[in-house]
């Protein structure tokens, strides 16, 4: 038993800040972060025994603990179906400014998202979802998924122009 908490301890030093980063990402705050992180390491200590060496370890744990933020996020429910109407309404108007910003800057923009947006650009841009399977794992249609990404798209180059925007008055004041 000694030795399952030592081998629980060490994987949790190795991993913790990294799927911290992956929490920190689908979470609203702080608190939802580490909940999220406790619950995904709980089904990983669980599961340990159901790794089969198919790819990396790290690879089946980073998707335990994504799994897990989606999970969390299901249970708060925080999208809204949208009509068919309304996602073909939803059009990118803005040019893209990302080029100027630090991938610190982009993500703490990202954290201001509302949880339906943040959770769905999270899956399709970062973690690679198609909209089917972010469909599937949050139990949405495919269109809301679009009309997720979208709106969570045109939100961010908004906040990306007026962050961008500030840093310049910011640079030409005395």
């Amino acid at each position: 038993m000694e030795g399952n908490r030592r081998m629980q301890e060490e994987l949790y030093r190795q991993f913790s800040p990294r799927m911290y980063a992956v929490c920190l990402r689908y979470a609203g705050n702080i608190e939802e972060a580490e909940d999220i992180l406790q619950e995904g390491f709980i089904k990983i200590f669980k599961k340990l025994d159901s790794f089969r060496n198919e790819g990396s370890f790290e690879g089946w744990v980073r998707r335990i603990f994504v799994n897990t933020a989606i999970e969390h996020f299901r249970r708060k429910r925080y999208l809204m179906p949208v009509t068919d109407k309304e996602e073909n309404t939803i059009e990118g108007k803005y040019l893209s400014v990302l080029d100027d910003l630090a991938a610190r800057d982009i993500m703490a923009l990202v954290q201001e998202l509302s949880p339906g947006y943040r959770t769905v650009f999270n899956m399709y841009v970062v973690e690679g979802y198609t909209h089917k399977e972010i469909a599937d794992m949050l139990g949405i249609s495919e269109g809301t998924s679009k009309s997720q990404l979208s709106r969570a798209k045109v939100i961010l180059q908004d906040m990306v122009k007026k962050f961008i925007d500030h840093q310049r008055e910011a640079k030409t004041k005395p």
